[in-house]
């Protein structure tokens, strides 16, 4: 199983999120979680990538300002059509707009990530900070089938209304993307780079 070296902080999710918290579990790495507190409304003229960028790092920074010298995982996801931002739906009828918006069409998902390493005194040099996009086109359903869907499975917490990871995938016509856990919201191939740059050992080896 893989373990940290001796010598490294423990590892601190920001995210009260099942999801998340299912993904970081496969690199069998022990982590705790806690949930950052903080504003996640875009700001005025805000690109949704850089809403996303944002967001990480602040949800990494507010839990790592209670946490102390530990690594810190802080990610967002922000969704778009046409450069319009698409959120979380919260109810039924929201997530059945979204759906009817998006049938035929290709969303850009960005997937924000942010490891903060506590150890560092210059918060500029603490974090480290990624966006990974993920091309996905929904299939041209027709509003009873989208309607049926969301009763099923109820994704009003996922921005875009769909749960890649169950039966969301049914209504998804193709998903492109370098880092495949990150459309479910914590893209894994990124964040494994970014734990090696901080000293974090897989396999039982000191990295190179």
């Amino acid at each position: 199983m893989p373990q940290n070296a001796p010598d490294i902080p423990r590892l601190i999710l920001g995210s009260s999120s099942a999801y998340r918290k299912e993904l970081l579990g496969r690199l069998g790495l022990p982590f705790e979680t806690m949930t950052p507190d903080i504003d996640e409304t875009p700001q005025p003229g805000e690109t949704p990538d850089a809403t996303a960028l944002r967001l990480a790092r602040e949800k990494a920074a507010a839990v790592a300002a209670r946490a102390g010298a530990a690594l810190v995982i802080g990610s967002d996801q922000v969704a778009t059509l046409d450069g319009e931002q698409i959120g979380k739906p919260g109810n039924h009828d929201n997530a059945l707009k979204q759906l009817q918006k998006m049938r035929g069409r290709e969303v850009v998902f960005h997937t924000a990530l942010c490891l903060w390493d506590g150890r560092q005194e210059n918060a500029a040099a603490a974090a480290q900070i990624r966006n990974v996009q993920t091309l996905v086109r929904f299939r041209d359903l027709p509003d009873a089938e989208l309607d049926a869907y969301l009763r099923i499975e109820q994704p009003y917490d996922c921005a875009g209304s769909a749960k890649n990871e169950g039966l969301g995938i049914a209504i998804l016509q193709s998903i492109h993307s370098d880092d495949p856990t990150a459309l479910t919201g914590l893209p894994l191939i990124a964040l494994t780079d970014m734990l090696r740059n901080a000293g974090v050992r897989f396999f039982g080896l000191r990295n190179a």
